[in-house]
Protein backbone atom coordinates (compact mmCIF):
# COMPACT_ATOMS: atom_id res chain seq x y z
CA UNK A 1 0.00 0.00 0.00
CA UNK A 2 0.88 3.03 -0.56
CA UNK A 3 1.73 5.82 1.88
CA UNK A 4 -1.10 8.32 0.38
CA UNK A 5 -3.08 5.38 0.38
CA UNK A 6 -2.17 4.33 4.23
CA UNK A 7 -2.71 7.92 5.29
CA UNK A 8 -6.03 8.15 3.51
CA UNK A 9 -6.95 4.96 5.13
CA UNK A 10 -6.20 5.74 8.60
CA UNK A 11 -7.86 8.94 8.22
CA UNK A 12 -11.35 6.95 7.74
CA UNK A 13 -10.15 5.03 10.65
CA UNK A 14 -10.04 7.95 12.79
CA UNK A 15 -13.01 9.60 11.35
CA UNK A 16 -15.20 6.51 12.17
CA UNK A 17 -13.66 5.81 15.61
CA UNK A 18 -14.20 9.70 16.16
CA UNK A 19 -17.98 9.01 15.05
CA UNK A 20 -17.99 5.91 16.82
CA UNK A 21 -17.38 8.09 20.47
CA UNK A 22 -19.16 11.51 19.54
CA UNK A 23 -22.20 9.36 20.17
CA UNK A 24 -23.87 11.73 17.91
CA UNK A 25 -26.98 10.06 17.19
CA UNK A 26 -25.85 9.07 13.60
CA UNK A 27 -25.70 5.60 14.47
CA UNK A 28 -29.43 5.60 15.77
CA UNK A 29 -30.66 7.68 12.42
CA UNK A 30 -29.40 5.20 10.48
CA UNK A 31 -30.94 2.30 12.27
CA UNK A 32 -34.27 4.09 12.62
CA UNK A 33 -33.55 5.00 8.49
CA UNK A 34 -32.84 1.06 8.11
CA UNK A 35 -36.20 0.20 9.89
CA UNK A 36 -38.29 2.69 8.09
CA UNK A 37 -40.79 1.31 5.05
CA UNK A 38 -39.72 3.11 2.26
CA UNK A 39 -42.17 3.82 -0.53
CA UNK A 40 -41.77 2.22 -3.82
CA UNK A 41 -41.22 5.66 -5.81
CA UNK A 42 -38.47 6.30 -3.81
CA UNK A 43 -36.60 3.12 -3.06
CA UNK A 44 -32.89 2.65 -5.04
CA UNK A 45 -34.10 0.28 -7.22
CA UNK A 46 -37.58 -0.80 -8.63
CA UNK A 47 -39.42 -2.13 -11.19
CA UNK A 48 -39.89 -0.07 -14.39
CA UNK A 49 -36.45 2.13 -14.11
CA UNK A 50 -35.58 3.77 -16.94
CA UNK A 51 -32.31 1.91 -19.49
CA UNK A 52 -31.26 3.32 -22.80
CA UNK A 53 -27.44 4.21 -21.65
CA UNK A 54 -26.05 1.87 -23.75
CA UNK A 55 -26.34 0.05 -27.45
CA UNK A 56 -24.29 -1.66 -29.73
CA UNK A 57 -25.87 -0.28 -32.89
CA UNK A 58 -25.67 2.70 -34.02
CA UNK A 59 -28.74 4.65 -35.85
CA UNK A 60 -27.59 4.10 -39.55
CA UNK A 61 -26.80 -0.09 -38.37
CA UNK A 62 -30.47 -0.16 -36.90
CA UNK A 63 -31.51 1.49 -40.48
CA UNK A 64 -30.22 -1.04 -41.90
CA UNK A 65 -31.20 -3.89 -40.27
CA UNK A 66 -34.45 -2.29 -40.77
CA UNK A 67 -34.51 -2.35 -44.37
CA UNK A 68 -32.73 -6.04 -44.68
CA UNK A 69 -36.10 -7.65 -42.45
CA UNK A 70 -38.21 -5.56 -44.96
CA UNK A 71 -36.41 -7.29 -48.60
CA UNK A 72 -36.91 -10.40 -46.38
CA UNK A 73 -40.64 -10.47 -45.86
CA UNK A 74 -41.37 -9.26 -49.16
CA UNK A 75 -38.76 -11.65 -51.17
CA UNK A 76 -38.84 -14.74 -48.81
CA UNK A 77 -41.23 -14.60 -46.34
CA UNK A 78 -42.61 -17.85 -44.71
CA UNK A 79 -43.75 -21.37 -45.15
CA UNK A 80 -45.94 -23.82 -43.23
CA UNK A 81 -49.01 -21.57 -42.63
CA UNK A 82 -52.30 -23.38 -41.41
CA UNK A 83 -55.53 -22.76 -43.08
CA UNK A 84 -56.88 -20.23 -40.79
CA UNK A 85 -53.15 -18.19 -40.66
CA UNK A 86 -53.19 -18.18 -44.76
CA UNK A 87 -57.24 -16.25 -44.27
CA UNK A 88 -55.89 -14.56 -42.09
CA UNK A 89 -52.86 -12.47 -43.02
CA UNK A 90 -54.33 -12.78 -46.92
CA UNK A 91 -57.38 -10.79 -45.75
CA UNK A 92 -54.39 -8.08 -44.29
CA UNK A 93 -52.66 -7.97 -47.63
CA UNK A 94 -50.19 -10.73 -47.37
CA UNK A 95 -49.60 -12.69 -50.91
CA UNK A 96 -49.95 -16.15 -50.53
CA UNK A 97 -47.90 -17.49 -53.54
CA UNK A 98 -47.96 -20.87 -55.57
CA UNK A 99 -44.24 -22.38 -53.93
CA UNK A 100 -46.66 -22.48 -50.51
CA UNK A 101 -44.68 -19.33 -49.05
CA UNK A 102 -46.75 -16.11 -47.60
CA UNK A 103 -44.74 -12.55 -48.77
CA UNK A 104 -45.49 -9.63 -46.85
CA UNK A 105 -45.66 -6.09 -48.76
CA UNK A 106 -43.91 -3.34 -47.18
CA UNK A 107 -46.84 -1.19 -46.46
CA UNK A 108 -48.09 -3.89 -44.87
CA UNK A 109 -45.57 -4.49 -42.29
CA UNK A 110 -45.35 -0.79 -41.67
CA UNK A 111 -48.94 -0.12 -41.32
CA UNK A 112 -49.40 -2.98 -38.77
CA UNK A 113 -46.20 -1.57 -36.27
CA UNK A 114 -47.49 2.14 -36.57
CA UNK A 115 -51.45 0.52 -35.81
CA UNK A 116 -49.97 -2.79 -33.04
CA UNK A 117 -50.20 -2.35 -29.05
CA UNK A 118 -47.96 -0.15 -27.23
CA UNK A 119 -47.49 1.09 -23.75
CA UNK A 120 -49.54 -1.25 -22.34
CA UNK A 121 -49.92 -3.07 -19.04
CA UNK A 122 -48.57 -6.45 -17.61
CA UNK A 123 -50.89 -7.13 -14.94
CA UNK A 124 -50.50 -9.14 -11.61
CA UNK A 125 -53.30 -10.39 -9.65
CA UNK A 126 -51.95 -7.64 -7.52
CA UNK A 127 -52.24 -4.68 -8.83
CA UNK A 128 -49.10 -3.48 -7.18
CA UNK A 129 -46.97 -5.96 -9.37
CA UNK A 130 -48.74 -4.46 -12.34
CA UNK A 131 -46.18 -3.55 -14.90
CA UNK A 132 -46.29 -0.39 -17.41
CA UNK A 133 -44.49 -1.69 -20.75
CA UNK A 134 -43.39 1.85 -22.45
CA UNK A 135 -40.11 3.35 -23.71
CA UNK A 136 -37.26 1.96 -22.01
CA UNK A 137 -38.58 0.74 -18.80
CA UNK A 138 -36.44 -1.79 -17.51
CA UNK A 139 -38.36 -5.37 -15.60
CA UNK A 140 -36.58 -8.66 -15.06
CA UNK A 141 -37.96 -11.97 -14.46
CA UNK A 142 -37.75 -16.04 -15.40
CA UNK A 143 -38.59 -17.74 -17.97
CA UNK A 144 -37.48 -21.18 -19.76
CA UNK A 145 -38.47 -24.72 -20.48
CA UNK A 146 -35.82 -27.06 -17.90
CA UNK A 147 -36.35 -30.40 -17.63
CA UNK A 148 -34.00 -30.74 -14.55
CA UNK A 149 -34.11 -29.00 -11.15
CA UNK A 150 -30.59 -27.91 -9.78
CA UNK A 151 -29.99 -29.82 -6.59
CA UNK A 152 -27.15 -27.47 -5.19
CA UNK A 153 -26.49 -29.42 -1.75
CA UNK A 154 -25.90 -32.57 -3.52
CA UNK A 155 -24.28 -31.16 -6.46
CA UNK A 156 -26.97 -33.10 -9.29
CA UNK A 157 -29.20 -32.57 -11.49
CA UNK A 158 -33.16 -34.15 -11.19
CA UNK A 159 -35.99 -34.03 -13.19
CA UNK A 160 -37.99 -30.99 -12.49
CA UNK A 161 -41.66 -31.26 -10.87
CA UNK A 162 -45.18 -29.57 -10.88
CA UNK A 163 -43.90 -28.94 -6.80
CA UNK A 164 -40.72 -27.41 -8.04
CA UNK A 165 -42.44 -24.67 -10.41
CA UNK A 166 -44.99 -24.01 -7.54
CA UNK A 167 -42.05 -23.24 -5.22
CA UNK A 168 -40.21 -21.64 -7.35
CA UNK A 169 -42.98 -19.26 -7.32
CA UNK A 170 -43.92 -18.71 -4.26
CA UNK A 171 -39.96 -17.99 -3.84
CA UNK A 172 -40.25 -15.23 -6.52
CA UNK A 173 -43.34 -13.56 -4.88
CA UNK A 174 -41.06 -12.31 -2.13
CA UNK A 175 -38.51 -11.30 -4.46
CA UNK A 176 -38.60 -7.55 -5.05
CA UNK A 177 -36.04 -7.40 -8.08
CA UNK A 178 -37.56 -10.15 -9.94
CA UNK A 179 -40.32 -8.36 -11.20
CA UNK A 180 -42.65 -11.53 -13.32
CA UNK A 181 -43.10 -15.03 -13.10
CA UNK A 182 -42.58 -17.18 -16.33
CA UNK A 183 -42.51 -21.09 -16.13
CA UNK A 184 -39.07 -22.05 -15.61
CA UNK A 185 -39.53 -25.70 -15.64
CA UNK A 186 -41.46 -28.11 -17.06
CA UNK A 187 -43.55 -30.71 -14.86
CA UNK A 188 -41.69 -33.84 -15.60
CA UNK A 189 -43.85 -36.09 -13.52
CA UNK A 190 -46.96 -35.02 -15.88
CA UNK A 191 -46.59 -36.81 -19.09
CA UNK A 192 -50.13 -35.88 -20.55
CA UNK A 193 -49.82 -32.28 -22.52
CA UNK A 194 -53.05 -31.25 -21.53
CA UNK A 195 -52.57 -32.09 -17.48
CA UNK A 196 -48.86 -30.61 -18.09
CA UNK A 197 -50.21 -27.08 -19.44
CA UNK A 198 -52.45 -27.39 -16.97
CA UNK A 199 -50.86 -27.64 -14.36
CA UNK A 200 -48.03 -25.44 -14.95
CA UNK A 201 -50.23 -22.94 -15.15
CA UNK A 202 -51.98 -23.51 -11.79
CA UNK A 203 -49.01 -23.98 -9.94
CA UNK A 204 -47.42 -20.33 -11.30
CA UNK A 205 -50.79 -18.78 -10.25
CA UNK A 206 -51.01 -20.64 -7.30
CA UNK A 207 -47.60 -19.27 -6.77
CA UNK A 208 -47.00 -15.92 -6.71
CA UNK A 209 -49.91 -12.61 -7.43
CA UNK A 210 -47.47 -11.19 -9.62
CA UNK A 211 -47.82 -11.30 -14.02
CA UNK A 212 -47.25 -14.83 -15.25
CA UNK A 213 -46.41 -16.20 -18.50
CA UNK A 214 -46.45 -19.90 -19.24
CA UNK A 215 -47.59 -21.75 -22.96
CA UNK A 216 -49.61 -24.17 -24.49
CA UNK A 217 -48.90 -27.24 -26.52
CA UNK A 218 -52.05 -27.51 -28.61
CA UNK A 219 -54.93 -25.13 -29.44
CA UNK A 220 -57.37 -27.21 -27.52
CA UNK A 221 -55.21 -26.74 -23.90
CA UNK A 222 -56.43 -23.14 -23.83
CA UNK A 223 -59.63 -23.28 -22.95
CA UNK A 224 -59.64 -25.08 -19.64
CA UNK A 225 -56.98 -22.68 -18.87
CA UNK A 226 -59.37 -20.01 -19.57
CA UNK A 227 -61.58 -21.31 -17.69
CA UNK A 228 -59.48 -21.82 -14.33
CA UNK A 229 -58.63 -17.97 -15.25
CA UNK A 230 -61.92 -16.05 -16.03
CA UNK A 231 -62.90 -18.03 -12.46
CA UNK A 232 -59.88 -16.40 -10.04
CA UNK A 233 -60.39 -13.13 -11.88
CA UNK A 234 -64.18 -13.06 -10.94
CA UNK A 235 -65.27 -13.75 -14.26
CA UNK A 236 -64.43 -13.32 -18.43
CA UNK A 237 -64.49 -9.86 -18.16
CA UNK A 238 -62.71 -8.82 -14.88
CA UNK A 239 -59.70 -11.10 -16.85
CA UNK A 240 -59.90 -9.40 -20.02
CA UNK A 241 -60.05 -6.44 -18.44
CA UNK A 242 -56.88 -7.06 -16.20
CA UNK A 243 -54.96 -10.01 -17.93
CA UNK A 244 -52.62 -11.05 -15.32
CA UNK A 245 -51.27 -14.08 -17.47
CA UNK A 246 -49.61 -14.04 -21.00
CA UNK A 247 -48.62 -16.48 -23.33
CA UNK A 248 -45.45 -17.37 -24.39
CA UNK A 249 -45.81 -18.59 -28.14
CA UNK A 250 -43.07 -20.12 -30.38
CA UNK A 251 -45.09 -19.49 -33.37
CA UNK A 252 -41.67 -19.64 -35.68
CA UNK A 253 -39.94 -22.21 -36.77
CA UNK A 254 -36.47 -20.68 -37.60
CA UNK A 255 -35.47 -20.16 -40.26
CA UNK A 256 -38.73 -18.12 -41.14
CA UNK A 257 -41.44 -21.38 -40.94
CA UNK A 258 -44.72 -20.96 -39.24
CA UNK A 259 -44.65 -23.61 -36.20
CA UNK A 260 -48.61 -25.07 -36.79
CA UNK A 261 -49.24 -25.99 -33.04
CA UNK A 262 -48.61 -23.08 -31.79
CA UNK A 263 -50.14 -20.76 -34.36
CA UNK A 264 -53.23 -22.81 -33.38
CA UNK A 265 -52.68 -21.90 -29.73
CA UNK A 266 -51.75 -18.03 -30.74
CA UNK A 267 -55.13 -17.55 -32.31
CA UNK A 268 -57.15 -19.44 -29.16
CA UNK A 269 -55.29 -16.66 -26.33
CA UNK A 270 -55.99 -13.78 -28.58
CA UNK A 271 -59.72 -14.64 -29.14
CA UNK A 272 -59.54 -15.20 -24.83
CA UNK A 273 -57.55 -12.01 -24.06
CA UNK A 274 -54.61 -13.28 -23.24
CA UNK A 275 -51.39 -10.87 -23.81
CA UNK A 276 -49.00 -12.45 -26.42
CA UNK A 277 -45.25 -12.89 -26.24
CA UNK A 278 -43.90 -12.92 -30.10
CA UNK A 279 -41.24 -15.29 -29.21
CA UNK A 280 -38.36 -15.87 -32.11
CA UNK A 281 -35.59 -18.05 -30.53
CA UNK A 282 -33.04 -19.41 -33.59
CA UNK A 283 -29.81 -20.21 -32.70
CA UNK A 284 -26.90 -18.34 -34.38
CA UNK A 285 -25.22 -20.72 -36.66
CA UNK A 286 -27.50 -23.43 -36.33
CA UNK A 287 -30.92 -21.97 -37.20
CA UNK A 288 -29.85 -18.76 -37.63
CA UNK A 289 -27.43 -16.94 -39.41
CA UNK A 290 -24.17 -17.05 -37.43
CA UNK A 291 -23.35 -13.19 -38.32
CA UNK A 292 -24.79 -11.58 -35.43
CA UNK A 293 -26.34 -8.50 -37.11
CA UNK A 294 -27.97 -11.84 -39.31
CA UNK A 295 -29.30 -13.31 -36.43
CA UNK A 296 -30.95 -9.84 -35.15
CA UNK A 297 -32.38 -9.50 -38.80
CA UNK A 298 -33.96 -13.02 -38.85
CA UNK A 299 -35.43 -12.21 -35.22
CA UNK A 300 -36.76 -8.98 -36.39
CA UNK A 301 -37.98 -10.37 -39.32
CA UNK A 302 -39.60 -13.19 -37.50
CA UNK A 303 -41.23 -11.54 -35.07
CA UNK A 304 -42.74 -8.82 -37.12
CA UNK A 305 -44.25 -11.44 -39.07
CA UNK A 306 -46.05 -12.60 -35.81
CA UNK A 307 -47.13 -9.03 -35.07
CA UNK A 308 -49.34 -8.74 -38.59
CA UNK A 309 -50.43 -12.14 -38.14
CA UNK A 310 -52.05 -10.96 -34.42
CA UNK A 311 -53.28 -7.66 -35.45
CA UNK A 312 -54.97 -9.82 -38.35
CA UNK A 313 -56.57 -11.39 -36.17
CA UNK A 314 -57.19 -8.42 -34.02
CA UNK A 315 -55.90 -4.82 -34.23
CA UNK A 316 -54.49 -3.72 -31.22
CA UNK A 317 -53.96 -7.07 -29.43
CA UNK A 318 -51.27 -6.91 -26.88
CA UNK A 319 -48.01 -8.51 -28.23
CA UNK A 320 -44.71 -8.30 -27.07
CA UNK A 321 -41.34 -8.14 -29.64
CA UNK A 322 -39.89 -11.21 -28.54
CA UNK A 323 -36.29 -11.63 -30.13
CA UNK A 324 -34.84 -14.31 -28.41
CA UNK A 325 -31.83 -14.95 -30.39
CA UNK A 326 -29.60 -17.43 -29.09
CA UNK A 327 -25.57 -18.34 -29.68
CA UNK A 328 -24.07 -21.62 -30.95
CA UNK A 329 -20.43 -22.42 -29.56
CA UNK A 330 -19.60 -22.54 -33.13
CA UNK A 331 -17.03 -25.45 -31.94
CA UNK A 332 -20.17 -27.66 -30.91
CA UNK A 333 -22.88 -26.23 -32.02
CA UNK A 334 -24.46 -26.14 -28.24
CA UNK A 335 -26.25 -23.23 -27.14
CA UNK A 336 -23.75 -20.73 -25.03
CA UNK A 337 -26.81 -18.64 -23.41
CA UNK A 338 -23.75 -17.12 -20.92
CA UNK A 339 -21.49 -16.12 -24.25
CA UNK A 340 -20.34 -12.02 -24.56
CA UNK A 341 -22.15 -12.69 -28.28
CA UNK A 342 -25.75 -13.50 -26.18
CA UNK A 343 -25.00 -10.05 -24.38
CA UNK A 344 -24.74 -8.12 -27.58
CA UNK A 345 -27.28 -9.76 -29.36
CA UNK A 346 -29.85 -9.51 -26.50
CA UNK A 347 -28.98 -5.44 -26.29
CA UNK A 348 -29.06 -5.23 -30.12
CA UNK A 349 -32.52 -6.77 -29.72
CA UNK A 350 -34.06 -4.09 -27.13
CA UNK A 351 -32.73 -1.83 -29.77
CA UNK A 352 -34.90 -2.72 -32.10
CA UNK A 353 -37.67 -2.73 -30.70
CA UNK A 354 -36.78 0.70 -29.39
CA UNK A 355 -36.27 1.31 -33.29
CA UNK A 356 -40.48 0.95 -33.63
CA UNK A 357 -41.42 2.08 -30.79
CA UNK A 358 -43.19 -1.60 -29.60
CA UNK A 359 -42.55 -3.32 -25.94
CA UNK A 360 -39.54 -5.62 -26.45
CA UNK A 361 -38.63 -8.70 -24.35
CA UNK A 362 -35.59 -10.85 -24.64
CA UNK A 363 -33.43 -13.42 -22.71
CA UNK A 364 -30.38 -12.73 -20.41
CA UNK A 365 -28.94 -14.35 -17.37
CA UNK A 366 -28.56 -17.97 -18.96
CA UNK A 367 -25.23 -19.03 -17.98
CA UNK A 368 -23.42 -22.05 -19.40
CA UNK A 369 -22.47 -22.73 -15.67
CA UNK A 370 -24.26 -26.01 -14.04
CA UNK A 371 -24.32 -24.64 -10.12
CA UNK A 372 -24.03 -20.90 -8.90
CA UNK A 373 -20.64 -20.74 -8.81
CA UNK A 374 -18.18 -17.85 -10.08
CA UNK A 375 -19.03 -18.58 -13.56
CA UNK A 376 -22.62 -18.27 -13.53
CA UNK A 377 -22.12 -14.83 -11.55
CA UNK A 378 -20.02 -13.25 -14.07
CA UNK A 379 -22.27 -14.34 -17.29
CA UNK A 380 -25.18 -13.84 -15.45
CA UNK A 381 -24.49 -10.21 -14.38
CA UNK A 382 -22.93 -9.36 -17.46
CA UNK A 383 -25.63 -10.64 -20.11
CA UNK A 384 -28.21 -8.96 -17.44
CA UNK A 385 -26.77 -5.40 -16.45
CA UNK A 386 -26.31 -4.95 -21.07
CA UNK A 387 -29.96 -5.75 -21.19
CA UNK A 388 -31.09 -3.17 -18.48
CA UNK A 389 -28.73 -1.04 -19.96
CA UNK A 390 -30.06 -1.63 -23.20
CA UNK A 391 -33.66 -0.66 -22.25
CA UNK A 392 -35.02 -3.68 -22.52
CA UNK A 393 -38.93 -3.60 -21.73
CA UNK A 394 -38.64 -7.64 -20.27
CA UNK A 395 -35.27 -9.47 -19.49
CA UNK A 396 -36.68 -12.68 -19.46
CA UNK A 397 -34.37 -16.14 -18.17
CA UNK A 398 -32.82 -13.45 -15.92
CA UNK A 399 -32.90 -15.23 -12.58
CA UNK A 400 -32.59 -18.99 -11.57
CA UNK A 401 -31.50 -20.56 -14.74
CA UNK A 402 -28.51 -22.62 -15.36
CA UNK A 403 -26.84 -24.79 -18.07
CA UNK A 404 -28.12 -22.87 -21.07
CA UNK A 405 -31.88 -23.30 -20.03
CA UNK A 406 -31.52 -27.26 -18.88
CA UNK A 407 -31.85 -26.58 -15.14
CA UNK A 408 -33.26 -24.27 -12.59
CA UNK A 409 -32.11 -23.68 -9.43
CA UNK A 410 -34.41 -21.95 -6.27
CA UNK A 411 -31.27 -21.21 -4.24
CA UNK A 412 -29.97 -19.26 -7.57
CA UNK A 413 -33.54 -16.95 -7.53
CA UNK A 414 -32.43 -16.26 -4.54
CA UNK A 415 -28.46 -15.02 -5.10
CA UNK A 416 -29.76 -13.74 -8.38
CA UNK A 417 -32.46 -11.14 -6.86
CA UNK A 418 -28.90 -9.56 -5.10
CA UNK A 419 -27.38 -10.00 -8.93
CA UNK A 420 -30.67 -8.02 -10.20
CA UNK A 421 -30.22 -5.16 -7.72
CA UNK A 422 -27.04 -4.62 -8.99
CA UNK A 423 -28.33 -4.36 -12.65
CA UNK A 424 -30.75 -2.06 -11.58
CA UNK A 425 -28.56 0.74 -9.49
CA UNK A 426 -26.55 0.57 -12.77
CA UNK A 427 -29.89 0.95 -15.03
CA UNK A 428 -30.94 3.86 -12.84
CA UNK A 429 -27.20 5.59 -13.31
CA UNK A 430 -26.56 8.91 -11.67
CA UNK A 431 -28.53 11.57 -11.03
CA UNK A 432 -27.11 15.06 -11.26
CA UNK A 433 -29.14 17.88 -9.88
CA UNK A 434 -27.72 21.14 -7.92
CA UNK A 435 -28.70 19.17 -4.79
CA UNK A 436 -26.80 16.30 -5.84
CA UNK A 437 -23.79 18.39 -6.88
CA UNK A 438 -23.34 18.75 -3.34
CA UNK A 439 -21.31 21.97 -2.95
CA UNK A 440 -23.10 22.72 -0.16
CA UNK A 441 -22.57 19.61 1.54
CA UNK A 442 -18.97 19.56 1.08
CA UNK A 443 -18.36 23.41 1.76
CA UNK A 444 -20.14 22.66 5.52
CA UNK A 445 -17.67 19.78 5.83
CA UNK A 446 -14.40 21.06 5.01
CA UNK A 447 -15.08 24.24 6.73
CA UNK A 448 -17.45 23.91 9.76
CA UNK A 449 -17.61 20.26 10.25
CA UNK A 450 -15.87 17.25 10.78
CA UNK A 451 -14.29 16.41 7.62
CA UNK A 452 -16.48 13.41 6.87
CA UNK A 453 -19.57 12.53 5.99
CA UNK A 454 -20.14 9.39 7.74
CA UNK A 455 -23.05 11.58 10.21
CA UNK A 456 -23.67 14.39 7.86
CA UNK A 457 -27.50 14.92 7.08
CA UNK A 458 -26.93 14.19 3.38
CA UNK A 459 -25.66 10.60 4.10
CA UNK A 460 -28.61 9.82 6.54
CA UNK A 461 -31.18 11.14 4.15
CA UNK A 462 -29.76 9.39 0.70
CA UNK A 463 -28.15 5.36 2.25
CA UNK A 464 -31.77 4.19 1.17
CA UNK A 465 -32.87 6.19 -1.49
CA UNK A 466 -29.53 6.44 -3.43
CA UNK A 467 -27.60 2.95 -2.59
CA UNK A 468 -28.66 -0.58 -2.88
CA UNK A 469 -27.88 -2.92 -0.35
CA UNK A 470 -27.42 -7.04 -1.01
CA UNK A 471 -29.78 -9.28 0.89
CA UNK A 472 -27.28 -12.65 0.97
CA UNK A 473 -24.59 -11.00 -0.81
CA UNK A 474 -21.38 -10.73 1.71
CA UNK A 475 -20.49 -7.28 2.88
CA UNK A 476 -18.58 -8.84 6.30
CA UNK A 477 -14.63 -7.25 6.73
CA UNK A 478 -12.35 -10.46 6.98
CA UNK A 479 -12.61 -10.23 10.99
CA UNK A 480 -16.48 -10.71 10.90
CA UNK A 481 -17.01 -13.51 8.13
CA UNK A 482 -14.25 -15.39 10.37
CA UNK A 483 -16.24 -15.19 13.43
CA UNK A 484 -19.81 -16.07 11.52
CA UNK A 485 -17.92 -19.29 10.08
CA UNK A 486 -16.50 -18.17 7.17
CA UNK A 487 -20.26 -18.26 5.39
CA UNK A 488 -20.45 -18.55 1.42
CA UNK A 489 -23.31 -17.11 -0.53
CA UNK A 490 -24.62 -20.69 -1.44
CA UNK A 491 -25.09 -21.35 2.49
CA UNK A 492 -27.10 -18.22 2.94
CA UNK A 493 -29.15 -18.91 -0.32
CA UNK A 494 -29.93 -22.89 1.24
CA UNK A 495 -30.26 -21.39 4.88
CA UNK A 496 -33.06 -18.44 3.20
CA UNK A 497 -34.38 -20.93 0.65
CA UNK A 498 -35.69 -23.64 3.28
CA UNK A 499 -37.17 -20.58 5.64
CA UNK A 500 -39.09 -18.98 3.00
CA UNK A 501 -40.19 -22.73 1.57
CA UNK A 502 -41.12 -23.60 5.44
CA UNK A 503 -43.49 -20.09 5.80
CA UNK A 504 -44.70 -18.79 2.64
CA UNK A 505 -47.61 -20.23 0.91
CA UNK A 506 -49.08 -17.31 -0.92
CA UNK A 507 -53.36 -16.97 -0.49
CA UNK A 508 -54.17 -14.50 -2.98
CA UNK A 509 -56.48 -17.08 -4.23
CA UNK A 510 -58.86 -18.00 -1.69
CA UNK A 511 -59.18 -21.78 -0.67
CA UNK A 512 -62.95 -21.34 -1.33
CA UNK A 513 -62.35 -20.42 -4.80
CA UNK A 514 -59.75 -23.10 -5.09
CA UNK A 515 -61.75 -25.69 -3.52
CA UNK A 516 -64.42 -24.98 -6.30
CA UNK A 517 -61.42 -25.09 -8.90
CA UNK A 518 -61.09 -28.51 -7.55
CA UNK A 519 -64.44 -29.56 -7.60
CA UNK A 520 -64.63 -28.49 -11.22
CA UNK A 521 -61.43 -30.03 -12.17
CA UNK A 522 -60.92 -33.04 -9.83
CA UNK A 523 -58.02 -35.25 -10.79
CA UNK A 524 -56.70 -32.78 -13.41
CA UNK A 525 -55.29 -30.62 -10.57
CA UNK A 526 -51.91 -32.39 -9.57
CA UNK A 527 -50.44 -30.36 -7.23
CA UNK A 528 -51.80 -32.05 -3.67
CA UNK A 529 -52.64 -29.14 -1.03
CA UNK A 530 -49.80 -30.77 1.17
CA UNK A 531 -47.45 -28.95 -0.75
CA UNK A 532 -49.45 -26.16 -0.82
CA UNK A 533 -49.06 -25.51 3.27
CA UNK A 534 -52.79 -27.56 3.55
Amino acid sequence: MSVALEKQDAALKDAAADQRSRRSGGREARRAMRAAPLADDIRPVRAGLEGGSYGPLKQNDQERIHEAVLTLLETVGFANAIPSCIEALTKAGAIYADDGRIRFPRGLVMDTIKKAARNFTLHGQDPRHDMLIQGKRVHYGTAGAAVHLVDVEKREYRESLVQDIYDAARLVEGLDNIHFFQRPMVPRDIPDPLEMDFNTLYACVMGTSKHVGTSFTVRENVQPALEMLYAIAGGEENFRARPFVSNSNCFVVPPMKFAEDACGVLEACVDGGIPILLLSAGQAGATAPAAIAGAVVQAVAEVLVGLVYVNAIKPGHPAIFGTWPFVSDLRTGAMSGGSAEQAVLTSACAQMAQFYDLPGGSAAGMTDSKLPDIQSGYEKGITDVMAGLAGLNLVYESAGMHASLLGFCLESLIIDNDMLGHCLRCVRGIEVTDEALSIDTITEVCMNGPGHYLGNEQTLRLMQTEYFYPAVGDRFSPKEWNEKGRPDILQRAIIEKKRVLAERFPRHVPKLLDDKLRARFGEMIKLPRSGMGG
